[in-house]
């Protein structure tokens, strides 16, 4: 649960969540209009289905636009669906490597301060400093 927080804050904080939305409501309409205007989506689920098979590139072939305007609908659906798959996961990683980065840089400079205070440490600062080397070594 706490993974998917982090996901969703940073798909907020980067501005990707409202191209997520926007790509959903496209979505919806675009089944909508498909089975408003296509003779062979006979149903709503037809035109989700429809839209799945497009979005992903899939293209089953069990539903096939025929009007030019479900051809467009087609087009329009499989390259926003291409970029979204493209550029979310893309956001997620690179934001996720950058707090990585930071989150070890940050283990780095308090690892080089207590370094840097070696004499002024306790005996079990020590210990604790000593042991960490040692998981670091083995690593």
């Amino acid at each position: 649960m706490k993974k998917l927080r982090r996901i969703i804050m940073v798909l907020k904080r980067t501005g990707t969540m409202k191209m997520l939305v926007s790509f959903i409501v496209f979505y919806c309409a675009a089944s909508v209009a498909m089975w408003l205007f296509e003779p062979n989506v006979s149903t709503i689920g037809d035109g989700f289905w429809y839209c799945f098979a497009a979005t992903t590139t899939i293209g089953f072939g069990d539903i096939v636009a025929l009007t030019r305007l479900g051809r467009i609908i087609t087009v329009l659906v499989a390259v926003y669906g291409i970029a979204v798959t493209a550029m979310i996961p893309g956001v997620v990683v690179s934001y996720y490597m950058e707090f990585l980065k930071i989150k070890e840089k940050e283990t780095v400079s308090l690892f080089l301060e207590k370094l840097e205070h070696l004499p002024e440490l306790s005996g079990e600062e020590l210990t604790k400093l000593s042991d960490r080397i040692r998981k670091f070594n083995r690593k």
